[in-house]
Order: C-alpha cells, then structure tokens, then sequence
C-alpha cells in the first residue's frame, strides 16, 4: 500500500520557495494538476558555463503587482503542459526548495504567466504524494502568519503615509 503521509494540508496554504527569495505566496494545492506550477514572467534563458538558466520575476502576492521578487534558477527541462483552459505551451521546468507546514523538500516547478488566474502558484501531485493528505474543505492549516504579517506592515506605511 505504501507510505501513508501523516501531515494534512487544506485546497489553498502559504508556502515559502526558499531558494527563489519568495518566504510566503499564496497557492493552491491542486491534486488534479500533475506538476506544479509558479506565476513567471520576463523570463531569460542564459547560460552559466554549460548549465542552462532561467531568470524570471515573480508578483508572490494576488492582485499586487508592486512587489517583484527577481530570481534564477537551473533549467532541468523544458514540457508541453495543457492549462487548464485548453490551451498547450512549452514551460520551463525548475526544480526548487518548497517549505509548507514546517516541512521542506525539493520539487519540480513549471513557469508560467498566471496573471488571470486565481493563485500565483499550483501544487500539484507530484509534489505533495507520499507527503501530504489533502483535505478540501480546510484552508491554511499552516496558518495564516504571513498574511497577518504582511497586514502589519502595509498598516504601518499608511499609517506614515497621512
């Protein structure tokens, strides 16, 4: 039967990409979606000696497009991957550092533009099976620190900006 996972996640949780600078963004496990994918644009294929790069910047927050995480990371693969509308584009594929619920392992990203869609990041099976249950009434069961966190803040610069 298999490992059975004994931590349980909620259909959306915030999670950190460590490696990409990105401490908290919102995502939506996803257990229809095979791969994961990140919300990517202004993307830069270059080399570093023989390894092919990707630089890319990223909005880590819905409906905010002020804050711009700049970032790069190896390419281990380019895929054609179908969106959930249909539609058919090849993405390159990363493979990076996610940390949900205290955990923290490494898992295969897609990137892609996700300006209309509802989350900035998927979690697909790949990347949760043998690890995670999911349980689709539940949300955030890591918590919601980082949105109050991210509150406090912009409270405090209205606050100097009157």
């Amino acid at each position: 039967m298999g490992h059975i996972p004994h931590e349980t996640l909620g259909w959306r949780e915030w999670v950190a990409l460590p490696e990409l600078g990105i401490d908290a963004i919102k995502a939506k496990v996803d257990t229809g979606a095979r791969t994961s994918s990140l919300h990517a644009f202004d993307l830069e294929e270059f080399r570093v000696g023989k390894k092919k790069m990707v630089r890319f910047k990223v909005h880590p927050e819905q409906r905010d497009t002020d804050r711009v995480v700049e970032t790069e990371a190896p390419v281990c693969d380019w895929r054609r991957v179908k969106s959930s509308s249909g539609q058919s584009e090849m993405r390159p594929v990363i493979l990076t550092a996610i940390e949900v619920l205290g955990v923290r392992w490494e898992a295969e990203l897609t990137l892609t533009r996700r300006d209309e869609m509802g989350f900035r990041m998927l979690l697909g099976r790949q990347a949760t099976r043998r690890r995670f249950v999911v349980d689709p009434g539940a949300s955030y069961l890591g918590g919601k620190r980082a949105k109050l966190a991210k509150r406090g803040k912009r409270s405090k610069s209205k606050k100097r900006s009157k």
